[in-house]
């Protein structure tokens, strides 16, 4: 009988045993999850912190096995989209609205964290061998580290399950413990299916191009103007160093200014008025991605490249390095234009 009672106990103890959640049994459920679908749908929303300015996105990524990924980013400001491409002839930018994209030979998204990427996730997750692991009352909390090399202020982040162990929320903090990246999961389909050339860039080239919050017209002309009559100065410049020269050139559809920085660390800035191409226009970059505060740059060696505001940037320098070029990207895009 004593036999009988002691093997019933040990039974209910392997039993309970075996159902308590720990890090690495989420994390392998989890990642049964992703490594098994054939393609997934996420819907949701993103926030980029930057101080006192919040900068918000809907967001929609696709997934199709064979390492295919589109991710349409829209800036709930001013409804501008972007568009994240990778198939099997290379990882594209798309700007709908200007009718351009930038095409790059890159490991995106291998090379960095993503926030809004599972396969991502599942990296940091399996990557860090001191992750916290925390039971809520609705689900888990698990922080890792993550890898941002142009961004090496971003450090770790929260990322938040619920009971079915699919994410909820992922959280990006500074060394300071602030809160940078916060991305919102709405829902995940993981037996999503796509069209056949869902993937292709010809599929974005000819869908209907979404409508852009128009610009604030002029009070007196009461149209909008194609000049740069404003200038936008970078709030960040390293130390000992000066604008020491600005020309203004008028161009096809509008103007240019082009701003040389010298000093400790010289660089160039070179901003113009954006202008729609008429045909598709492909423009080849040796780099990759890069996610400013409101839009996504092409990061090419020294130099980037991004359009903003109604206007196209090409920021580059021989002695900054890569986080002081998005430092000083990130401020440009953190301010109004003042008067030339």
């Amino acid at each position: 009988m004593k036999k009988i009672i002691l093997l019933c106990f040990m039974t209910i103890f392997l039993l309970v045993g075996c159902g308590k959640m720990t890090a690495d049994k989420l994390i392998s459920e989890f990642k049964d999850n992703v490594v098994g679908t054939r393609g997934y749908e996420i819907k949701g929303t993103m926030e980029i912190i930057s101080d006192e300015d919040i900068f918000t996105y809907d967001i929609n990524v696709a997934y199709k096995r064979d390492d295919m990924y589109r991710v349409s980013l829209i800036n709930k400001t001013n409804n501008h989209e972007q568009i994240i491409l990778k198939n099997q002839e290379g990882v594209y930018v798309v700007t709908p609205s200007l009718n351009k994209s930038f095409k790059f030979q890159s490991e995106w998204p291998k090379n960095s964290s993503q926030a809004y990427l599972l396969q991502s996730l599942v990296t940091d997750l399996e990557r860090d061998g001191e992750k916290e692991f925390e039971k809520t009352d609705d689900g888990y909390i698990v922080t890792t580290k993550v890898d941002y090399p142009n961004n090496p202020d971003l450090v770790k982040e929260k990322i938040y399950f619920n009971d079915d162990k699919n994410p909820e929320k992922v959280e990006v903090f500074n060394a300071d413990n602030q809160v940078r990246i916060k991305v919102i999961f709405n829902s995940i389909n993981y037996r999503a299916t796509f069209k056949d050339d869902f993937f292709e860039l010809s599929s974005i080239v000819n869908e209907e191009k979404p409508e852009e919050k128009p610009e604030k017209e002029d009070e007196e002309e009461g149209t909008v103007s194609n000049t740069l009559n404003e200038v936008i100065y970078p709030l960040y410049i390293p130390s000992d160093t000066f604008l020491t020269n600005k020309d203004i050139v008028d161009i096809e559809n509008g103007q240019r200014v082009i701003m040389t920085f010298s000093g400790e660390k010289n660089f160039i800035l070179v901003q113009e008025t954006s202008t729609v191409a008429r045909e598709f226009e492909i423009i080849p970059v040796f780099g990759e991605p890069l996610m400013l505060n409101n839009t996504i740059a092409a990061l090419s060696g020294n130099s980037l490249h991004w359009s903003a505001n109604k206007r196209d940037f090409y920021l580059t320098s021989n002695s900054l390095s890569k986080s002081q070029l998005t430092s000083i990207a990130q401020s440009l895009n953190n301010v109004q234009p003042v008067s030339k």
